[in-house]
């Protein structure tokens, strides 16, 4: 295994025609449906990357941006925006082509924190990245700054630190109604 790989090495695109069977009840592809799709090219671009089996610890910031149509092409691409140790970030951007005018739309975007495993389910180290430019290290950052900020913001509503009167005055003015 190489110590390093650049963001290209590990890049997957994958295309498929979206039929019937994948709509829901409004006629539009079912989002879980997706979802499934986009886990699929996130666990191919770690694998690729790492070189091993990878598992899905968690998907950051589901959007979705346009609905898709029956007929349509999509698109996905993955590329490996971040590595620790044993986890990287995959982010994956879904288009969808309207297969008869050639019109293509960013219909999603979202990212996957995979982390590499070996055959007996224990973390394994992988490769670092090389980082070529501007785009490269802006999304290497973001998705290092994004992971920092998601713990943090886990860590401040924990049991053992979280102050309910700290949060009181805010929630006066949401949509809930305070019966304590």
């Amino acid at each position: 295994m190489s110590r390093f790989k650049t963001i290209k090495q590990s890049q997957i695109t994958i295309s498929e025609l979206m039929l019937p069977s994948h709509s829901n009840f409004s006629g539009k592809i079912h989002g879980g449906y997706i979802l499934s799709l986009m886990d699929q090219i996130a666990f191919a671009c770690a694998s690729k990357h790492s070189e091993t089996y990878c598992v899905t610890a968690s998907v950051d910031k589901v959007d979705f941006l346009l609905p898709i149509e029956v007929g349509e092409l999509v698109t996905m691409k993955a590329s490996i925006n971040y590595t620790g140790s044993t986890s990287m970030v995959v982010g994956v951007r879904v288009e969808a082509e309207n297969v008869r005018t050639g019109k293509v739309k960013h219909c999603n975007s979202s990212y996957f924190t995979m982390v590499a495993k070996d055959d007996q389910g224990n973390n394994v180290e992988i490769p670092g990245l090389i980082l070529k430019g501007k785009n490269d290290i802006r999304r290497y950052a973001r998705s290092f700054y994004r992971k920092k900020e998601s713990k943090e913001r886990t860590d401040r509503f924990t049991d053992a630190v979280f102050n309910e009167k700290t949060y009181i005055t805010e929630l006066k003015s949401q949509n809930v109604r305070l019966e304590i």
